[in-house]
């Protein structure tokens, strides 16, 4: 068996903030609110808490139960954890995947997490005062070297690689410190920092008002509209080819009134209603509410089964991670959802923003919401910065999962593990940064680890709670130490609903996003990820991929040599 546990957090607050750190962060305040916009508002919170109540919260109990689980036994990693539970040779290996998730994503999202302190400092310095959403487009490709490779790595005020090194450093640092005097330290500070500057920015965008006069439909109750309204309107016009194509979405009512007494006079324009129901039955939309649990919440990343077994059989696993879950949930619903988008639309309306991605949303329109917002450069300031400590809470829980498996799997101590780490991220961040033009490599790990894995990692869990450990066991090993107990029902959807709705939710995402096919017309064309390793071939993709498969390589061979995980009988498991 392996040794005693050296390392285990110091109060139940302090696992609840670590945790709830490692799933606040730049999701919730870019990719939430640009997900609920793009899908429906409405529509999409009912498929994203139904998503919650299927896999989100299913998963997350799974990871608690069986991280303090493994942990009572020695093992603080998915390889050890796996292998404890199952005694099955193959699940050691699976459990590489809920190492080299955390890891992988850790090489480009400290990246990320750079790029929040240099607009931060830049806020701070007077340095984005732009008057077009062009001109923070062109600061953003400069800063980050969008445009040629290599260019990311100068260390002036507007280069991102002087904040890489900074935040680099910083990650190791807390990371060498362990679990009680590191990570849940800067958590317990931080994360109330970070809630506090959130609420705010709320207050100020909440009272923005309607800023110019002269565009009376910019106002802060139409940007709610356009992310919470249930009912869409969209202004649509006919192409050569006389099909009806979506021109643009509109909330204001006096507006709406004038577009449809145009549309009466001229037959290429049309105003139509999009219903409720209509928006549900687009299965993007599903993907979009699954995938958004899965970054909300820090599933299937490999992070909550590590930090969970750090924890002593008394703890309380059922009422920590709805704790955990609630603390996201706040932060991304009530302070993500009503910051973003509103404060967006109110200074440069709709059309300004539909259709903006996370990093188009984050650091190409907000900057210039913050430029015409009066004492904009403090608040623009104090949110970057808030998305800084939100992605460092966030990077730190990647890292432990590494720290562990190697001092699990190669016996070594703190410092040779977070050596060793420390040079196989840097080599691996050194990569995504070089080949930054058209974040090419970033964009390429993040779709094969940061999205494809962790819905193979998620499905893994689940049915291993719930058929390889057996759903009864899990629910007695769940509620040991616990205030409140899982409601029955989620037996059932532990073992069969989520299982199911994960493998469909799945298939239809490797079909729309690998195969291309269109979900709703049936059309295929092979998606861009595809093409550039199997079609029209890229080097960097390839190399990306490659680089993957890499680490995996690695870890599957620390696993293959490790004695402890082969000397495990059946009967020790109890």
């Amino acid at each position: 068996m392996a040794g005693s546990k050296k390392e285990s957090w110091n109060s139940r607050v302090g696992v609840i903030l670590a945790v709830a750190g490692s799933a606040v962060g730049l999701g919730n305040f870019l990719r939430f609110p640009g997900q609920a916009a793009e899908y429906g508002g409405g529509a999409f919170m009912i498929a994203y808490f139904l998503a919650f109540l299927l896999i989100g919260l299913p998963i997350c109990w799974a990871e608690w139960t069986m991280g303090r689980f493994g942990g009572q036994a020695g093992f603080n990693s998915s390889p050890g954890i796996f292998n404890y539970i199952t005694r099955k040779p193959a699940f050691k290996y699976l459990g590489v995947i809920g190492v080299l998730i955390p890891v992988i994503i850790y090489m480009y999202y400290v990246y990320i997490e750079a790029w929040c302190l240099g607009y931060a400092v830049n806020f701070l310095c007077g340095n984005m005062d732009f008057g077009t959403v062009e001109e923070s487009s062109d600061f953003w490709g400069g800063f980050i070297g969008i445009k040629e490779n290599g260019s990311a790595l100068g260390i002036g005020l507007k280069q991102v690689g002087i904040y890489l090194l900074l935040v680099f450093i910083l990650n190791f640092v807390l990371i060498y410190r362990g679990i009680s005097k590191g990570i849940e330290i800067f958590c317990k500070y931080a994360m109330p920092t970070l809630v506090l500057i959130a609420i705010v920015i709320l207050f100020r965008v909440l009272t923005l008002g309607t800023p110019d006069a002269a565009m009376p439909e910019r106002n802060v109750s139409n940007g709610l509209g356009f992310m919470w309204n249930p009912v869409k309107h969209v202004v649509e016009t006919k192409d050569e080819a006389g099909d009806w194509i979506i021109d643009h979405e509109t909330v204001d009512a006096e507006k709406l009134a004038m577009e449809k007494s145009t549309a009466e006079t001229d037959e290429n324009i049309r105003v139509r209603r999009i219903g409720m129901v209509e928006q549900l039955l687009n299965p993007q939309l599903w993907l979009a509410a699954a995938g958004q649990i899965f970054f909300s919440l820090s599933v299937g990343f490999g992070v909550i089964i590590t930090y969970s077994s750090y924890m002593s059989k008394k703890d309380d696993v059922v009422l920590s991670g709805l704790s955990a879950t609630s603390a996201n949930e706040f932060c991304e619903v009530a302070l993500g959802g009503l910051i973003t988008l509103p404060a967006a639309v109110t200074f440069l309306g709709v059309a300004g923003v539909a259709g903006m991605g996370t990093f188009g949303l984050g650091f190409n329109v907000l900057p210039m919401v913050f430029a015409n917002m009066a004492f904009g450069e403090l608040f623009g300031f104090l949110f970057f910065f808030l998305l800084f400590l939100a992605a460092v809470t966030s990077s730190l829980s990647m890292l432990q999962p590494g720290i562990a498996f190697l001092e699990e799997a190669l016996k070594i101590n703190r410092k040779q593990s977070v050596a060793l780490l420390g040079l196989v991220t840097a080599l691996g961040c050194g990569f995504v940064v070089y080949f930054s033009e058209s974040v090419k490599a970033l964009d390429t790990m993040d779709f094969w680890v940061g999205t494809f894995l962790i819905f193979v990692l998620s499905s893994i869990q689940i049915v291993i709670f719930g058929w390889v450990l057996g759903i009864d066991k899990g629910f007695e090993l769940a509620h040991q130490g616990a205030a409140v107990r899982i409601p029955a029902a989620f037996k059932f959807i532990m073992k069969y609903v989520s299982p199911l709705f994960l493998l469909i939710i799945f298939s239809l995402w490797v079909a729309a996003n690998v195969f291309g096919i269109d979900l709703r017309t049936g059309e295929t064309s092979y998606s861009g990820y595809v093409r550039d390793l199997f079609i029209e071939p890229n080097t960097v993709a390839w190399l990306s991929v490659s680089l993957i498969g890499i680490v995996a390589a690695l870890f599957v061979f620390i696993v293959g040599q490790n004695k402890e995980y082969k000397e495990l009988k059946k009967e020790d498991r109890s």
